[in-house]
């Protein structure tokens, strides 16, 4: 089977290198590290190879930024017209933009981002005693980016933050725990080092964790060390 069929180019040959080919279709890439690290650069790359389709993507960190699409693509008009971008401000309007997206779906949609998932989350738990509800509907809102991604058969990309074990600093957790490391078929860490930044695979279906490579992040995207 060509990778095509079953992957998209993530825009940039280092990580298609790191991917074997892109982003897989039909599941949830989830590309977490600290804020600086890359994250919404990776989206926009992607953005860049992909815009023969319809592209939604939710920035719920409002990180979406025009300017850095222009550095990255001379045909960035033509990128935007393809890109459908919703901004909820807080977990509810959240929850609101996951049963739009239902009205959304079709067989135009190439690709799903969602920048990041669990900001608005992380925000939510700050506000309530309770964790219960919250993690029900993250866990919700999981389930049905999985559906998308088989339904549909395209990748659905995630970024997502971090934060240290208090005891153990050098222990990097998921916003989300459980519930983002379940849902996802893959798992991309982003660090800060000294030269730049890495990239290493922690979960995948079918590459071996620990793959990395590290990158520094350029005008045109990123450029690999």
């Amino acid at each position: 089977m060509d990778v095509q069929e079953y992957k998209i180019s993530t825009g940039s040959e280092s990580m298609d290198w790191l991917l074997e080919g892109g982003y897989e279709k039909g599941v949830l890439t989830t590309i977490y590290g600290p804020p600086g690290s890359g994250k919404t650069n990776l989206c926009l790359i992607c953005l860049t190879k992909n815009s023969s389709k319809k592209v939604i993507y939710i920035d719920t960190e409002g990180s979406f930024s025009i300017n850095r699409l222009k550095q990255l693509t001379e045909d960035y008009e033509d990128v935007l017209k393809n890109v459908i971008i919703l901004r909820p401000t807080d977990f509810k309007e959240q929850k609101k933009v996951f049963e739009k997206l239902k009205t959304l779906l079709n067989t135009k949609i190439g690709l799903l981002v969602v920048d990041s998932i669990a900001m608005l989350y992380r925000l939510e738990l700050g506000k309530i005693n309770d964790s219960y509800k919250a993690n029900r509907e993250l866990g919700v809102q999981l389930a049905s980016l999985i559906q998308i991604a088989r339904k549909l058969d395209i990748p659905v990309i995630l970024t997502n933050q971090i934060y240290s074990d208090f005891e153990d600093k050098d222990n990097v957790k998921l916003v989300g725990g459980d519930i983002l490391k379940y849902a996802s078929k893959c798992l991309v860490e982003l660090k800060k080092t000294r030269n730049g930044r890495k990239a290493i695979i922690r979960k995948h279906r079918s590459l071996p964790d620990g793959k990395e490579f590290e990158f520094r992040i350029i005008d045109q995207g990123i450029e690999e060390i």
